[in-house]
Protein backbone atom coordinates (compact mmCIF):
# COMPACT_ATOMS: atom_id res chain seq x y z
CA UNK A 1 0.00 0.00 0.00
CA UNK A 2 1.31 3.53 -1.30
CA UNK A 3 2.59 5.37 2.50
CA UNK A 4 0.63 8.39 1.61
CA UNK A 5 -2.07 9.86 -0.40
CA UNK A 6 -2.00 13.44 -1.51
CA UNK A 7 -4.73 15.07 -2.39
CA UNK A 8 -4.36 17.87 -4.91
CA UNK A 9 -6.99 19.65 -6.60
CA UNK A 10 -6.18 20.59 -10.12
CA UNK A 11 -5.96 24.63 -10.00
CA UNK A 12 -7.91 27.08 -11.78
CA UNK A 13 -4.64 28.32 -13.64
CA UNK A 14 -1.83 26.74 -13.93
CA UNK A 15 0.34 28.98 -12.65
CA UNK A 16 -1.58 28.67 -9.88
CA UNK A 17 -0.06 25.70 -8.71
CA UNK A 18 3.31 26.09 -10.03
CA UNK A 19 5.27 26.48 -5.96
CA UNK A 20 3.63 24.31 -4.33
CA UNK A 21 4.26 21.83 -6.87
CA UNK A 22 7.98 22.24 -7.04
CA UNK A 23 7.66 22.17 -2.67
CA UNK A 24 6.07 19.02 -3.08
CA UNK A 25 8.34 17.42 -5.31
CA UNK A 26 11.32 18.73 -3.25
CA UNK A 27 9.85 17.48 0.20
CA UNK A 28 8.44 14.37 -0.81
CA UNK A 29 10.99 12.90 -2.55
CA UNK A 30 11.80 9.46 -2.31
CA UNK A 31 7.68 8.68 -0.62
CA UNK A 32 5.30 6.18 -2.48
CA UNK A 33 2.70 8.71 -3.15
CA UNK A 34 -0.74 8.02 -4.34
CA UNK A 35 -2.03 11.62 -6.12
CA UNK A 36 -5.76 12.22 -6.21
CA UNK A 37 -6.74 15.58 -8.02
CA UNK A 38 -10.37 15.51 -8.57
CA UNK A 39 -13.09 14.75 -6.69
CA UNK A 40 -14.78 11.58 -8.50
CA UNK A 41 -11.13 10.02 -7.15
CA UNK A 42 -11.85 10.27 -3.25
CA UNK A 43 -13.74 6.94 -2.98
CA UNK A 44 -11.68 4.35 -1.39
CA UNK A 45 -9.45 6.06 0.84
CA UNK A 46 -10.26 4.73 4.35
CA UNK A 47 -7.63 4.11 6.86
CA UNK A 48 -5.01 5.88 4.46
CA UNK A 49 -2.55 8.66 5.81
CA UNK A 50 -3.12 11.76 3.92
CA UNK A 51 -1.69 15.18 2.76
CA UNK A 52 -4.46 17.81 1.50
CA UNK A 53 -2.18 20.12 -0.81
CA UNK A 54 -4.61 23.06 -2.13
CA UNK A 55 -2.82 26.15 -4.49
CA UNK A 56 -5.17 29.15 -3.97
CA UNK A 57 -5.12 31.63 -6.88
CA UNK A 58 -5.39 35.12 -6.84
CA UNK A 59 -8.90 35.02 -5.50
CA UNK A 60 -8.58 32.63 -3.18
CA UNK A 61 -10.64 30.05 -5.10
CA UNK A 62 -9.97 26.55 -6.16
CA UNK A 63 -12.91 25.15 -8.06
CA UNK A 64 -11.91 21.82 -8.01
CA UNK A 65 -11.25 21.19 -3.93
CA UNK A 66 -14.89 23.17 -3.62
CA UNK A 67 -16.17 20.02 -5.52
CA UNK A 68 -14.08 17.43 -3.40
CA UNK A 69 -15.16 20.17 -0.87
CA UNK A 70 -18.89 19.13 -1.44
CA UNK A 71 -18.37 15.43 -1.70
CA UNK A 72 -16.64 15.67 2.43
CA UNK A 73 -19.75 17.40 3.57
CA UNK A 74 -21.87 15.16 2.32
CA UNK A 75 -20.69 11.82 2.87
CA UNK A 76 -19.54 11.56 6.50
CA UNK A 77 -17.57 8.23 6.05
CA UNK A 78 -15.85 8.94 3.23
CA UNK A 79 -12.48 9.07 5.32
CA UNK A 80 -13.28 7.07 8.50
CA UNK A 81 -10.12 5.87 9.89
CA UNK A 82 -7.75 8.54 7.80
CA UNK A 83 -4.77 10.96 9.70
CA UNK A 84 -4.19 13.81 7.90
CA UNK A 85 -2.25 17.47 7.38
CA UNK A 86 -2.99 20.25 5.60
CA UNK A 87 -0.74 22.52 2.96
CA UNK A 88 -2.24 25.95 2.07
CA UNK A 89 -0.23 27.87 -0.72
CA UNK A 90 -1.68 31.31 -1.74
CA UNK A 91 -1.04 33.93 -4.64
CA UNK A 92 -1.58 36.32 -1.85
CA UNK A 93 -1.55 37.88 1.86
CA UNK A 94 -5.30 36.53 2.14
CA UNK A 95 -7.77 33.38 2.38
CA UNK A 96 -4.77 30.70 3.05
CA UNK A 97 -5.87 30.31 7.04
CA UNK A 98 -9.64 30.37 6.27
CA UNK A 99 -9.67 28.05 3.91
CA UNK A 100 -7.57 25.71 5.56
CA UNK A 101 -10.04 25.64 8.70
CA UNK A 102 -12.86 25.31 6.29
CA UNK A 103 -11.20 22.40 4.77
CA UNK A 104 -9.79 20.79 8.03
CA UNK A 105 -13.82 20.67 9.65
CA UNK A 106 -14.53 19.17 6.60
CA UNK A 107 -12.11 16.34 6.49
CA UNK A 108 -12.89 16.17 9.86
CA UNK A 109 -16.47 15.51 9.72
CA UNK A 110 -16.44 13.10 7.27
CA UNK A 111 -13.80 10.90 9.45
CA UNK A 112 -10.64 12.38 9.20
CA UNK A 113 -8.52 12.42 12.03
CA UNK A 114 -5.78 15.76 12.06
CA UNK A 115 -2.24 15.37 13.68
CA UNK A 116 -1.58 18.64 15.69
CA UNK A 117 -0.47 21.40 14.17
CA UNK A 118 -1.24 20.13 10.73
CA UNK A 119 -1.06 22.96 8.52
CA UNK A 120 1.76 24.51 6.40
CA UNK A 121 0.46 27.53 5.51
CA UNK A 122 2.32 29.53 2.24
CA UNK A 123 1.23 33.10 1.38
CA UNK A 124 2.42 34.99 -1.74
CA UNK A 125 5.34 36.16 -0.05
CA UNK A 126 6.37 33.48 1.80
CA UNK A 127 6.56 36.40 5.14
CA UNK A 128 4.96 33.89 7.56
CA UNK A 129 8.00 31.51 7.07
CA UNK A 130 10.45 34.60 8.36
CA UNK A 131 11.21 33.16 11.49
CA UNK A 132 11.38 29.39 10.32
CA UNK A 133 14.05 30.31 7.45
CA UNK A 134 16.16 31.93 10.23
CA UNK A 135 16.00 29.15 12.93
CA UNK A 136 17.08 26.87 9.97
CA UNK A 137 19.60 29.04 8.51
CA UNK A 138 17.56 29.01 4.83
CA UNK A 139 15.67 31.36 3.02
CA UNK A 140 12.03 31.08 3.05
CA UNK A 141 11.45 28.52 0.06
CA UNK A 142 13.63 26.50 1.93
CA UNK A 143 12.00 26.48 5.34
CA UNK A 144 8.63 26.07 3.46
CA UNK A 145 10.07 23.08 2.00
CA UNK A 146 11.37 21.76 5.43
CA UNK A 147 8.06 22.51 6.82
CA UNK A 148 6.39 20.46 4.52
CA UNK A 149 8.67 17.68 5.06
CA UNK A 150 8.32 17.77 8.44
CA UNK A 151 4.30 17.36 8.35
CA UNK A 152 4.63 14.64 5.93
CA UNK A 153 6.85 12.83 8.54
CA UNK A 154 4.29 13.20 11.25
CA UNK A 155 1.47 12.53 8.87
CA UNK A 156 2.83 9.25 7.74
CA UNK A 157 3.99 7.66 11.17
CA UNK A 158 2.28 9.26 14.22
CA UNK A 159 0.12 7.62 16.11
CA UNK A 160 -1.80 9.08 19.12
CA UNK A 161 -1.30 6.95 22.18
CA UNK A 162 -3.80 4.93 23.99
CA UNK A 163 -4.15 5.36 28.19
CA UNK A 164 -4.93 2.32 30.62
CA UNK A 165 -7.49 5.20 32.50
CA UNK A 166 -7.72 8.48 30.62
CA UNK A 167 -8.09 11.76 32.48
CA UNK A 168 -10.30 14.28 30.65
CA UNK A 169 -10.79 17.66 31.55
CA UNK A 170 -13.96 20.00 30.66
CA UNK A 171 -12.93 23.52 30.19
CA UNK A 172 -16.15 25.79 30.35
CA UNK A 173 -17.54 29.33 31.46
CA UNK A 174 -20.80 28.66 31.44
CA UNK A 175 -23.37 28.10 34.54
CA UNK A 176 -25.30 25.20 35.02
CA UNK A 177 -28.98 25.67 35.60
CA UNK A 178 -29.34 27.84 32.03
CA UNK A 179 -26.85 26.50 29.74
CA UNK A 180 -27.83 23.70 27.19
CA UNK A 181 -23.85 22.88 26.51
CA UNK A 182 -23.48 22.02 30.37
CA UNK A 183 -26.68 20.01 30.31
CA UNK A 184 -25.31 18.31 27.13
CA UNK A 185 -21.70 17.84 28.85
CA UNK A 186 -23.83 16.37 31.90
CA UNK A 187 -24.77 13.48 30.13
CA UNK A 188 -21.75 12.75 28.07
CA UNK A 189 -19.62 13.10 31.38
CA UNK A 190 -21.95 10.84 33.21
CA UNK A 191 -21.35 7.94 30.08
CA UNK A 192 -17.53 8.60 30.52
CA UNK A 193 -17.25 8.55 34.34
CA UNK A 194 -16.57 4.60 35.08
CA UNK A 195 -14.02 4.72 32.39
CA UNK A 196 -12.08 7.90 33.05
CA UNK A 197 -10.86 10.30 35.89
CA UNK A 198 -12.61 13.65 35.31
CA UNK A 199 -11.82 17.45 36.14
CA UNK A 200 -14.00 20.48 35.19
CA UNK A 201 -13.20 23.86 35.72
CA UNK A 202 -15.25 26.79 35.25
CA UNK A 203 -13.87 30.32 34.24
CA UNK A 204 -16.95 32.68 34.59
CA UNK A 205 -17.14 35.80 36.31
CA UNK A 206 -13.49 37.49 35.98
CA UNK A 207 -12.00 34.71 37.90
CA UNK A 208 -9.38 35.18 34.34
CA UNK A 209 -7.31 37.57 32.89
CA UNK A 210 -6.68 37.85 28.76
CA UNK A 211 -3.17 37.16 27.77
CA UNK A 212 -1.74 40.64 27.72
CA UNK A 213 1.29 39.87 24.74
CA UNK A 214 4.20 39.63 27.20
CA UNK A 215 7.49 39.91 24.92
CA UNK A 216 8.70 36.44 24.01
CA UNK A 217 11.41 36.05 26.43
CA UNK A 218 9.19 36.24 28.96
CA UNK A 219 6.27 34.24 28.12
CA UNK A 220 9.23 31.46 27.97
CA UNK A 221 10.70 32.84 30.83
CA UNK A 222 7.44 31.58 33.29
CA UNK A 223 6.41 29.25 30.96
CA UNK A 224 9.67 26.93 31.37
CA UNK A 225 8.88 27.31 35.10
CA UNK A 226 5.36 25.87 34.65
CA UNK A 227 3.95 29.06 35.47
CA UNK A 228 2.90 32.78 33.87
CA UNK A 229 3.26 36.52 34.73
CA UNK A 230 -0.49 37.01 35.69
CA UNK A 231 -0.68 34.30 37.61
CA UNK A 232 -4.31 33.13 38.86
CA UNK A 233 -6.46 31.00 37.96
CA UNK A 234 -4.82 29.52 34.55
CA UNK A 235 -1.46 28.71 36.80
CA UNK A 236 -3.01 27.62 39.48
CA UNK A 237 -5.94 24.78 38.14
CA UNK A 238 -5.33 25.15 34.19
CA UNK A 239 -1.95 24.80 33.46
CA UNK A 240 -1.27 21.56 35.85
CA UNK A 241 -4.96 20.03 34.54
CA UNK A 242 -3.91 20.67 31.10
CA UNK A 243 -0.52 18.96 32.05
CA UNK A 244 -2.24 15.75 33.23
CA UNK A 245 -4.84 15.90 30.69
CA UNK A 246 -4.96 12.85 27.93
CA UNK A 247 -8.09 14.66 26.30
CA UNK A 248 -9.88 18.58 26.58
CA UNK A 249 -13.24 19.31 25.99
CA UNK A 250 -14.17 22.49 25.62
CA UNK A 251 -17.76 23.72 26.69
CA UNK A 252 -18.82 26.28 24.25
CA UNK A 253 -21.96 27.75 24.05
CA UNK A 254 -21.92 29.95 20.61
CA UNK A 255 -21.64 34.06 21.53
CA UNK A 256 -22.44 35.99 18.42
CA UNK A 257 -20.37 33.47 16.63
CA UNK A 258 -17.37 33.08 18.66
CA UNK A 259 -16.12 31.35 21.78
CA UNK A 260 -17.37 32.54 25.10
CA UNK A 261 -14.52 35.84 26.52
CA UNK A 262 -13.33 33.21 28.92
CA UNK A 263 -12.94 30.53 26.79
CA UNK A 264 -10.76 32.90 24.43
CA UNK A 265 -8.85 34.29 27.33
CA UNK A 266 -7.95 30.73 28.21
CA UNK A 267 -6.67 29.54 25.28
CA UNK A 268 -4.56 32.44 24.46
CA UNK A 269 -2.93 32.10 28.42
CA UNK A 270 -2.22 28.70 27.35
CA UNK A 271 0.62 30.18 25.12
CA UNK A 272 2.97 30.32 28.24
CA UNK A 273 2.47 26.46 28.55
CA UNK A 274 3.28 25.81 25.01
CA UNK A 275 6.06 27.66 24.83
CA UNK A 276 7.45 24.54 26.92
CA UNK A 277 5.48 21.67 25.62
CA UNK A 278 3.66 20.57 22.76
CA UNK A 279 0.53 18.62 23.15
CA UNK A 280 1.08 15.95 20.52
CA UNK A 281 -0.41 13.51 22.74
CA UNK A 282 -3.50 15.15 23.68
CA UNK A 283 -6.57 15.03 21.92
CA UNK A 284 -9.42 18.08 21.95
CA UNK A 285 -12.92 17.71 21.51
CA UNK A 286 -15.65 20.26 22.23
CA UNK A 287 -19.62 20.12 22.41
CA UNK A 288 -20.86 23.34 20.69
CA UNK A 289 -24.58 24.89 21.07
CA UNK A 290 -26.03 28.04 18.93
CA UNK A 291 -29.13 29.40 19.93
CA UNK A 292 -29.82 30.15 16.17
CA UNK A 293 -27.04 29.35 13.89
CA UNK A 294 -23.29 29.22 13.48
CA UNK A 295 -22.01 26.05 15.13
CA UNK A 296 -19.68 25.64 12.38
CA UNK A 297 -18.40 28.77 12.58
CA UNK A 298 -17.06 27.82 16.10
CA UNK A 299 -16.20 24.53 15.24
CA UNK A 300 -13.37 26.21 13.43
CA UNK A 301 -12.39 28.53 15.92
CA UNK A 302 -11.56 25.83 18.39
CA UNK A 303 -9.59 24.02 15.25
CA UNK A 304 -7.86 27.18 14.13
CA UNK A 305 -7.20 27.83 18.42
CA UNK A 306 -5.95 24.29 19.74
CA UNK A 307 -5.36 21.63 16.83
CA UNK A 308 -3.57 24.20 14.67
CA UNK A 309 -1.97 26.43 16.49
CA UNK A 310 -1.40 25.11 20.26
CA UNK A 311 -1.23 21.12 18.83
CA UNK A 312 -3.65 19.26 20.16
CA UNK A 313 -4.38 15.71 18.64
CA UNK A 314 -7.59 16.45 16.52
CA UNK A 315 -9.98 12.97 16.60
CA UNK A 316 -12.21 12.32 13.74
CA UNK A 317 -15.38 14.22 14.65
CA UNK A 318 -14.55 15.68 17.22
CA UNK A 319 -17.42 18.08 18.03
CA UNK A 320 -21.03 17.57 19.26
CA UNK A 321 -22.66 20.50 16.99
CA UNK A 322 -26.41 21.38 18.30
CA UNK A 323 -28.69 24.30 18.01
CA UNK A 324 -30.78 24.95 21.32
CA UNK A 325 -32.43 28.30 22.40
CA UNK A 326 -34.75 28.02 25.65
CA UNK A 327 -32.83 25.88 28.84
CA UNK A 328 -33.62 22.13 28.67
CA UNK A 329 -34.33 22.45 24.58
CA UNK A 330 -31.03 20.71 23.97
CA UNK A 331 -32.08 17.55 25.83
CA UNK A 332 -35.30 17.36 24.05
CA UNK A 333 -33.84 17.35 20.36
CA UNK A 334 -35.30 14.59 18.22
CA UNK A 335 -32.18 11.80 18.05
CA UNK A 336 -30.11 13.71 20.78
CA UNK A 337 -29.58 10.41 23.10
CA UNK A 338 -28.14 8.91 20.23
CA UNK A 339 -25.69 11.50 19.79
CA UNK A 340 -24.50 11.73 22.79
CA UNK A 341 -23.80 8.01 23.23
CA UNK A 342 -22.03 8.46 19.49
CA UNK A 343 -19.89 11.21 21.14
CA UNK A 344 -19.45 9.61 24.07
CA UNK A 345 -17.94 6.57 22.45
CA UNK A 346 -16.18 8.64 19.92
CA UNK A 347 -13.85 10.09 22.67
CA UNK A 348 -13.93 6.76 24.56
CA UNK A 349 -12.70 5.23 20.97
CA UNK A 350 -9.76 7.69 20.62
CA UNK A 351 -8.65 7.57 23.94
CA UNK A 352 -8.61 3.66 24.27
CA UNK A 353 -8.37 2.43 21.16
Amino acid sequence: MMSLVLIHPAPDAGWAGQRLDGVLRHALAGREVQVVRRAEELSGLEGRRLLLALALGDAGVNLEYVRMLARLRKEPELLRGCTGGLIVDGAGELYTKSAAAEAALALNRAGCALVGRPLVEATGSLVNFTVQAKNLGTDLTGAYRAAVQELADRVETGFFPRRDRPQVLALHASSHHTSNTMDLWSKVRTRLESRCDIREIGLRNGTLSDCSGCPYTMCLHFGERGGCFYGGVMQDEVYPAVRAADALVLLCPNYNDALPANLTACVNRLTALFRQTRFYDKAVFAIVVSGYSGGDTVARQVIDAMNMNKSFYLPPNFALVETANSPGEALALPGIGERLEGFTQNILGTLYG
